[in-house]
């Protein structure tokens, strides 16, 4: 009897307690498939685990599951639809108790589709595709024979359910039916098939109203340094057996106005490569358009799901264990802890080592007693050896740690060896690579600093004692740390929406921030500071507050990260002089001459930060005619040169499209007023709070106010309500 392949797809959106949500306009999360109401048909089940079900091993058979009912891929008049909270199953799609969606499972000729339960708008009403981005996780099982077939795709459809067949039709035509439906769709194809031209029988390919695939490429992904994504000699191409029964990940990402289409594939729990495995242009309004409705100003709405089949001599079970979607911007990412992978790996394996013993059926007693005694007495002279060697590195500092140690190969098990592939950025002090504890599974930042990194053991210490001891919302966590050899290893809490400096220096119109989320993150950032300034049992100087250290969690709040050159004193002590530390453009005038970081100095930094984060441009750099342009000047010479004091809204980020002018009249002056040349001028953080949250109204002062270099002047030159303000500051501090 041929055995089962099972396709796992787990969809993702926002989370009620039967596993299935709405999570925003065209978006939706399916953990699990059980109590939903996928598009069904053909051989397409959900069992009583929540795993859907497209094909079963029958012969000649074929599934569906789509989500039931279609997204608005394009909208009308800015009018977004909000699709269900259902899948629409056909077929053999079934959803299981566990919540994976199976499209197949190891019968001959079914078929299965998952779609989501309601239409979407993919054109909007004048014939423009939409902007749109997905993710899932899915396995293609092999039957107990070893192979697979036929496979599954991913498909954007007018009218499903399909009338198609199953085999190599994968459910999604039928060439003895008048066929008048359109689709799109992205085919995982294991099966090669010379009546559609298949490169091979593991492939990954794109098509359109028709299984010739237009564009295709062998399963896998390309790996390499960021920035060298665009150079071939220096990537290398990982390929991966779809047919594995792996978990693998699909990132598909269309924007319909400049028609490009990006597919991305990898291991779970690999992070998304930067380089995708397909990239093409394609035309999805003209594609998807319904001359009908587009005649009539109204915008063509299409289902989006999957589809399965298995055939009469190969076949498989397909499963996916989750999806995301979103019509608005990028796919929310996946919670692998809620997805059943550790079950799958263990099928995988037991079914690998069924394969195993029939090739290999048994070893030499003797050989494999030495062998098995050498390797524990290498185990054992290893480990004793590196018991004596860490013993070395203990040091006082390492025993009053509040973070825990992890052992190297913990973190290299977690990041698949610092392969290029997790690689979420570089810099001075080495590299930062994303993973997955497997203790835990729970995703980190893991910073590794080498030997030859500007940041040695006095800023690997610093920033373990003082960040390991720190809880605060609007702080990064440490989680812990690790000594390796020469190299330095810390572990923080992973940020899913990467650093600040990446939105605001953008020319991706979808990453753009809105004035809302950039008022929140700077509070945040404010309130993290005031807690290092005034709240914790010292006083702790960041000294490097700026946009690139600034980091993003999955809801855009604000975290303050990288303490490697922090330093700490007791409060109402002096901090001691040492040597300049910061970022150009960040840096106090006083900094520059003395050398002696204060809280002073830290406000400076936060207010160039928030004129950042205010304009969109890099607190120093180069105007239009290659002059110097240092953004707190230039600020200051918009607001000056206006005949109003309205004007310096002027000065915001042009790519704001909507803004509270108050609020950001607030933003620009309190911006100015924290980088006041003198010290004594510049606002402490907790009175920086109290003007952001309105409890305070920032005193009115002249953009003269701002060109004082005399202490003495600060009070001479100003109201007494102003010159009360100033005075007050000192509290802050």
């Amino acid at each position: 009897m041929p055995g089962l392949i099972w396709l796992c797809v787990l969809l993702i959106v926002s989370f009620h307690d039967d596993g299935v949500a709405v999570a925003g306009v065209g978006e939706f999360i399916y953990n699990g498939f059980t109590g939903s109401n996928l598009r069904l048909d053909g051989a397409a089940s959900i069992a009583q685990d929540g795993v859907l079900t497209l094909t079963t091993s029958s012969h000649d058979i074929q599934g569906h599951g789509f989500h039931h009912e279609a997204l608005p891929f394009v909208r009308s008049h800015g009018v977004a639809m909000y699709p269900g909270s259902t899948l629409r199953l056909d077929g053999a799609a079934s959803i299981a108790q566990d919540g994976v969606l199976t499209l197949t499972t190891s019968s001959h000729d079914i078929q299965g589709h998952g779609f989501h339960h309601e239409a979407l708008p993919f054109v909007r009403s004048h014939g423009v595709a939409m902007y749109f981005s997905s993710t899932f996780v899915f396995t293609i099982t092999p039957n107990n024979s070893g192979h697979s077939g036929e496979g599954m795709a991913f498909v954007i459809s007018l009218a499903p359910p399909l009338a198609a067949l199953p085999g190599r039709y994968l459910g999604l035509s039928d060439p003895y039916y008048d066929d008048t439906n359109r689709f799109f769709a992205i085919e995982l194809d294991t099966v090669t098939d010379p009546e559609f031209k298949d490169i091979d029988d593991n492939h990954v390919g794109i098509d359109l109203n028709n299984l010739t695939s237009t564009f295709f490429s062998t399963a896998g992904y390309y790996s390499g340094d960021v920035e060298d994504y665009e150079d071939s000699e220096v990537q290398t191409f990982d390929p991966l057996r779809l047919s594995s029964g792996n978990p693998m990940q699909v990132w598909v990402d269309y924007d319909g106005a400049s028609m490009q289409l990006d597919i991305r594939l990898a291991l779970v729990p690999m992070y998304k490569p930067y380089s995708p495995l397909l990239s093409y242009t394609v035309d999805l309004a003209t594609l998807l358009r319904d001359d009908s409705k587009s005649k009539a100003g109204v915008p063509t709405m299409a289902y989006v799901g999957f589809s399965a089949a298995t055939g009469d001599k190969r076949c498989g079970t397909h499963q996916i264990l989750g999806w995301s979607f979103n019509m608005l911007g990028p796919a929310k990412p996946l919670n692998y802890s809620a997805l059943p992978l550790k079950q799958l790996r263990v099928n995988a394996t037991q079914e690998a080592s069924y394969y195993k013993g029939k090739v290999v059926k048994w070893l030499p007693a003797a050989a494999s007693s030495l062998a098995v005694l050498a390797g524990l007495t290498a185990c054992l002279l290893l480990r004793w050896w590196c018991k004596i060697r860490n013993s070395r590195w203990d040091e006082d500092w390492e025993a009053e740690l509040g973070p825990r140690r992890f052992a190297y190969k913990d973190l290299c098990r977690a990041t698949n060896g610092f392969r290029d592939m997790q690689l979420l950025g570089k810099g001075g002090f080495g590299r930062v690579y994303g993973g997955v504890l497997a203790c835990s599974s729970v995703r980190v930042a893991v910073k590794r600093i080498s030997s030859e990194s500007r940041q040695g053991l006095t800023q690997f210490t610093a920033e373990i004692m003082i960040l390991g001891r720190l809880r605060h919302r609007n702080l990064v966590r440490l989680i812990g740390y690790c000594r390796h050899k020469d190299e330095l290893l810390l572990v923080y809490e992973y940020m899913p929406n990467g650093s600040l400096d990446r939105y605001l220096h953008t020319h991706n119109r979808h990453t753009v921030l809105s004035w809302p989320q950039r008022l929140h993150i700077i509070k945040g950032v404010a309130s993290g500071l005031l807690y290092l300034h005034e709240d914790w049992e010292q006083v702790i100087l960041h000294r490097d507050v700026k946009a690139s250290n600034v980091l993003l969690d999955g809801e855009m709040n604000g975290r303050l990260g990288d303490f490697g050159l922090a330093r700490l004193h007791d409060h109402g002590a002096d901090a001691h002089t040492t040597h300049v530390a910061g970022t150009r453009g960040y840096l106090a005038p006083e900094l520059m001459r003395f050398g002696k970081a204060t809280k002073a100095t830290d406000v400076f930094a936060f207010g160039a930060f928030i004129l950042e984060v205010a304009c969109g441009r890099w607190p120093m750099g180069l105007n239009a005619r290659g002059e110097l342009l240092v953004l707190v000047q230039w600020v200051h010479d918009v607001w000056a040169s206006g005949s109003g004091a309205g004007l310096i809204v002027d000065s915001l980020d042009p790519r704001l499209v909507d803004y509270v002018a108050n609020e950001a009249e607030l933003v620009l002056k309190l911006g100015l007023l924290c980088s006041h040349p003198l010290p004594a001028a510049r606002p402490g953080m907790r009175l920086v709070m109290r003007y952001l949250d309105g409890d305070l109204p920032l005193p009115e002062f002249s953009p003269g106010y701002l060109s004082i270099i005399d202490v003495d002047q600060v009070l001479d030159e100003v109201t007494p309500s102003v010159a009360n303000s100033i005075t007050g500051l000192s509290g802050g501090r």
